[in-house]
């Protein structure tokens, strides 16, 4: 049997860390994706699985990511079942991961956010412009004896 899950989405709430009574951390996040089929209206479906991490992956997803983060998730469907506070039972399936991945840069604010330009990269010159007819007009030929070609 094969149970792997591979996800790449948006979290659409920031990630809740919480401490097990065995000590380890636990974060719970919710990832949205994007369905490629489109629905009878036209518009594109979403899926928003629920997922979990453990140890220092929990520590890592709720330190460095927050509502908007995309990420990319790998891990396993896990199905559970508890008691609601009503008396009724409840199950869901959620992934468990075994790594999440973050798919943005280190300053990115959010997914939907652009990213600035780097304030140290150097400004264009226009001391030595080139116009495109003057830089392209030696590509069509070659004035080169066939001897010195080396192929």
């Amino acid at each position: 049997m094969i149970n792997r899950v591979v996800l790449v989405g948006r979290l659409v709430k920031d990630p809740e860390l919480r401490t097990a009574t065995s000590g380890n951390s636990v974060c719970s996040f919710t990832v949205a994706v994007d369905s490629k089929m489109k629905n009878q209206d036209g518009s594109r479906g979403t899926c928003f699985m629920p997922c979990v991490c453990f140890g220092q992956t929990a520590e890592s997803v709720s330190k460095f990511t927050r509502k908007g983060s995309l990420v990319g998730v790998e891990g396993f469907l896990n199905q559970r079942k508890y008691q609601r506070n009503d008396g009724s039972t409840a199950s869901v399936v959620e992934v468990i991961c075994d790594s999440v991945q973050f798919l943005e840069p280190k300053g990115a604010r959010s997914g939907y956010d652009v990213i600035p330009p780097f304030d140290d990269a150097p400004a264009p010159s226009n001391n030595n412009e080139v116009s495109d007819d003057e830089d392209n007009k030696n590509l069509d030929s070659l004035d080169l004896p066939d001897v010195d070609l080396p192929f």
